[in-house]
């Protein structure tokens, strides 16, 4: 009750006669869905959610400052990875494990050292893809989506294993047992012998780097470019590096990919906006074919370019919180014990404040442009203490690939393709995104 006497009103939303999985299923997914619901019901919306009962789905910025501090996710949401973790589900730790987990992972994940460390070996692997297309520029088109997707999972077992892969052939073998487990565990589990296989091959892999550090006996404490390093010096048990590692190869492996991809679509469909993209980059790199790390804080139409894209296509497409105490969302009350939802999607096309919100618009990354907006209008990697460990890496990454893309290729959409966004785990195009590439002189 309010201290008026009068009740609260009760939030608006569809009924809720079954767990939402159709509903769901006819909008064409959970992104489309919550737009839906936000343009019918307002801001905060009451929905079925499955997997979580009753959730709250909130849409606007300012509204989701009360949730920010929220350091719990609701576990049903997340079962699906356990079988993916011996030292319990990372995703859902209890607060109190989470921090100094969490400080530890912030450590590498976001420190220049870790970039700086990493940064020639992502740049070979990205110039690798780019010899590749470059051969197959002249035969057709080549597949975005599927091509980038391979390589940011190969550069994120190069920053997580990387004393591990010593030949082409054994990162081929940590790669494929990787999509392995994501095929086996994450969707239609044919062949689970088969990836418990791949999942055992993971994990000695670990093993065998940590047991790498600890023969050489290196200072880990004052080593924060190394992420098993890292958490070893924190004491953190093997079980528990195993896991850390696991999810984030996990988390990093598809986003980045199609980030960089959705760009690449845009700036194809936006040829000015290219434009800007490319002359920058002639002017910083002059006739280098690829920056180096300080360059990429000199790519600011580059870097506006990336995120709205990740305002039109998030990558990572909703977060989940539960209220670890009653909250006050605008005029709503919302229990302790409820599922709070964050659809990303429909938080970055709120035209409150995203005019126009499905037009392109780079220069909406201004730094004035920016200054206007509540600082949650623009959530793509989430937010407060369960947002993601690795978005710093994950920006240096795509910020890098897209500079040597661009500055090598002028990327044309193939004819006659319909190029439709679907949830598969990321925001994914349904049959790719197919480009012909002409190689710039």
């Amino acid at each position: 009750m309010r201290g008026d006497g009068a009740t609260p009103p009760q939030i608006p939303g569809p009924p809720a006669e079954d767990d939402g999985a159709e509903a769901v299923a006819a909008a064409g997914g959970l992104h489309n869905y919550q737009l839906n619901l936000h343009a019918e019901y307002g801001p905060v919306v009451r929905l079925p959610l499955p997997g979580a009962g009753t959730a709250v789905s909130v849409a606007d910025p300012v509204l989701l400052e009360a949730t920010a501090r929220i350091n719990k996710r609701p576990e049903k949401l997340f079962e699906f990875l356990a079988p993916l973790q011996e030292s319990g589900n990372l995703q859902t730790i209890p607060a109190d494990e989470h921090g100094p987990w969490c400080r530890v992972m912030l450590s590498v994940l976001a420190g220049r050292p870790s970039h700086e460390k990493h940064f020639a070996q992502f740049t070979a692997l990205t110039n690798e893809l780019a010899d590749r297309w470059a051969e197959r520029a002249a035969e057709g088109t080549v597949a975005l989506q599927k091509d980038l997707s391979e390589l940011s999972l190969r550069m994120i077992c190069e920053y997580a294993l990387g004393s591990s892969l010593e030949t082409p052939e054994s990162a081929g073998q940590v790669v494929s047992a990787f999509e392995k487990v994501l095929t086996e565990y994450l969707t239609d589990r044919a062949d689970m012998p088969g990836a418990e296989r791949a999942l055992a091959y993971l994990r000695g892999t670990v093993d065998q780097v940590l047991a790498a550090h600890r023969e050489r006996g290196a200072d880990e404490e004052a080593d924060r470019s190394d992420l098993i390093a890292a958490l070893a010096a924190a004491g953190e048990s093997p079980a528990r590096i195993r896991d850390t590692v696991l999810m984030t190869m996990l988390a990093a492996h598809h986003t980045t990919g199609v980030a960089i991809s959705w760009t690449l679509y845009l700036l194809a469909r936006h040829p000015d906006a290219a434009k800007r993209v490319v002359d920058e980059l002639d002017e910083v790199l002059g006739d280098r074919a690829v920056p180096e790390y300080a360059d990429l804080k000199r790519l600011t139409h580059l870097d506006r370019a990336l995120r709205e894209t990740m305002r039109l296509y998030p990558p990572g497409p909703y977060g989940a919180r539960e209220a670890t105490e009653d909250l006050t969302l605008g005029e709503y009350t919302v229990p302790a014990g409820t599922a709070i939802f964050y659809p990303f999607w429909a938080v970055h096309m709120n035209p409150e404040y995203w005019p126009d919100p499905q037009v392109f618009d780079p220069d909406r990354f201004t730094p004035e442009a920016s200054a206007q907006r509540p600082r949650l209008a623009y959530i793509p990697f989430g937010i407060g203490p369960r947002s993601c460990e690795g978005a710093a890496l994950a920006t240096v990454e795509a910020q890098l690939v897209l500079a040597v893309l661009l500055k090598r290729f002028h990327f044309e959409l193939a004819s006659g393709q319909s190029v439709t966004p679907v949830e598969r785990f990321v925001l994914w195009a349904a049959e790719d995104i197919n480009m012909t590439l002409t190689p710039r002189s």
